[in-house]
């Protein structure tokens, strides 16, 4: 049945209105330490059969429309991803999101059945559905905790690593002819679509990043619209091709983010915007999804798969998966707690919804109430527990923001530094940056004042610089600048970065 212009001007004007106050509400949440993604919720149950009376049931069309909130979020954290940073957490990142994954689902998935009394193929859909952390919640709290960047980058990794497995092994569950005994054939095609997947995201992110490099697009706001396409193309063509199309649009995101492409700042701002308007629709449509009271049923199931969860399915798939790593036990201790579940398992647990697998709407019950209630617990202790573990690391100096622009007829670029707080490049004067024959800083902005520098002029956090540079120099101008940013004037000779 169309709709009327009427009734759409009043979706729109309802849409807006939610979104507006969402945005509002963030505040909110960083306020008082709670991830966002609780708020979001409490909205979309607001709105709901036993709030505002909104009607809404159909889990099919929210699966549809999660996977797609989901390869935005993936997008915009593969692109603010610091390959340098996550690359010696990589192999422990990847053994906990398959490693740890397999010991997660097999020890949650025991408590499912004895504690809960879920029959065994429940069970097992409820320990692959909780065994995934969640990209956004980790993105979002992480950024807030000043962790050392060897923790940081496990988790960030194993957040956009360990969907892509979670993902099969669901879908692999809800499959009624699945039989235990074949658990080789999952193992091989867990396997498969992981390098299909990896292979997919390799090729178009390289492509992407040779293809934008190279061109000279007429206006800056194509550059983030490009880079968006291509990692949407990526899950696309891993989907089709049978392999994990999330691992792919991670993959091609953590590419494209890591490359030296014009305007990347705008490309990563871009993308969190859409990120934001993804989770914040995503986690209304799946407050309007549930049937609050229906959920008071089993507040203490989840409870229990919870506790199990949290206390010995995470702190044993981390020890499984980090034992030859030699991590420390504290390490261990907080990469334990910060397994921080979020919209990633609400939106499986409708899998099996749309397969009508018996028991499935306990399942979804059950996983929601799970992650309001630890989510809730987790996310605003996080820093408290990385202070007690002495894991906090809020004096490590920040990487230089710049963006680069492209001057195609000077055959050069212009490049934008910005100081963030704690650079080491505060105190250091422009002679002392040694910039490469063919560069030089042309501009400083400081206190919203411009003006041309002195050799002598030293430089002060906050500053924004305006840096020209050839094509010859352009890369080797952008290295010294992060340099001097991590190490000082002295950056050359300590050997910094």
């Amino acid at each position: 049945m169309p709709l009327s212009v009427d009734r759409l001007n009043h979706l729109l004007l309802l849409s807006t209105l939610v979104l507006l106050f969402a945005v509002a509400a963030v505040r909110l949440s960083s306020r008082s330490g709670l991830p966002s993604l609780l708020v979001y919720l409490g909205i979309g149950i607001a709105l709901g059969q036993d709030g505002l009376g909104v009607q809404f049931d159909n889990a099919e069309l929210t699966r549809t429309l999660g996977y797609a909130a989901l390869v935005v979020i993936l997008t915009e954290g593969g692109l603010s991803t610091k390959w340098r940073e996550i690359r010696p957490a990589v192999p422990s990142a990847a053994v906990l999101s398959t490693v740890g994954v397999g010991v997660s689902v097999l020890v949650t998935a025991s408590a499912a059945h004895y504690l809960v009394g879920l029959n065994w193929q429940a069970a097992l859909l409820m320990g692959a559905v909780v065994s995934s952390t969640d990209a956004a919640a980790v993105f979002s709290v992480l950024r807030k905790v000043p962790l050392p960047k060897r923790l940081a980058g496990v988790l960030e990794a194993e957040s956009g690593f360990n969907d892509a497995p979670v993902v099969i092994l669901v879908v692999a569950f809800s499959q009624l002819h699945f039989a235990p005994g074949d658990w080789y054939v999952l193992v091989a095609e867990i396997v498969l679509e992981l390098a299909i997947g990896l292979v997919i995201g390799l090729v178009v992110g390289r492509l992407g990043e040779l293809s934008l490099g190279r061109v000279a697009l007429p206006a800056s706001g194509l550059y983030p619209i490009a880079v968006m396409a291509l990692c949407v193309l990526s899950y696309a063509s891993g989907a089709l091709l049978h392999g994990s199309g999330f691992l792919a649009v991670y993959v091609t995101a953590l590419v494209l983010g890591n490359a030296k492409l014009p305007h990347r700042p705008a490309v990563r701002g871009f993308a969190d915007g859409l990120a934001w308007i993804a989770q914040i629709g995503l986690f209304v449509l799946l407050g309007l999804l549930v049937t609050p009271h229906d959920l008071l049923d089993d507040f203490w199931p989840a409870i229990g798969v919870g506790l199990a969860l949290t206390v010995v399915a995470r702190p044993l798939s981390v020890l499984c998966s980090l034992l030859p790593f030699g991590r420390r036990l504290r390490d261990q201790a907080l990469l334990s707690w910060a397994g921080l579940r979020g919209a990633v398992p609400i939106v499986l647990a409708t899998i099996p919804r749309v397969a009508e697998v018996d028991g499935s709407e306990r399942i979804f019950n059950i996983v929601f109430m799970l992650v309001i209630i630890f989510t809730a617990v987790q996310g605003p202790t996080l820093p408290w527990v990385a202070r007690k573990l002495n894991l906090s690391d809020s004096e490590e100096p920040m990487d230089l923001d710049i963006e680069s622009a492209p001057l195609e007829r000077l055959r050069g670029h212009l490049l934008s530094v910005a100081i963030p707080e704690h650079s080491k490049m505060h105190g250091v004067e422009i002679t002392e940056l040694r910039l490469p024959p063919g560069a030089a800083v042309t501009l400083v902005v400081r206190d919203g004042s411009s003006f041309v520098p002195l050799p002598t002029t030293m430089l002060r956090h906050g500053d924004e610089l305006l840096v020209v540079a050839t094509d010859e120099v352009r890369d080797q101008t952008e290295q010294r600048l992060l340099d001097v940013g991590r190490g000082g004037k002295l950056a050359g000779w300590l050997r910094q970065g």
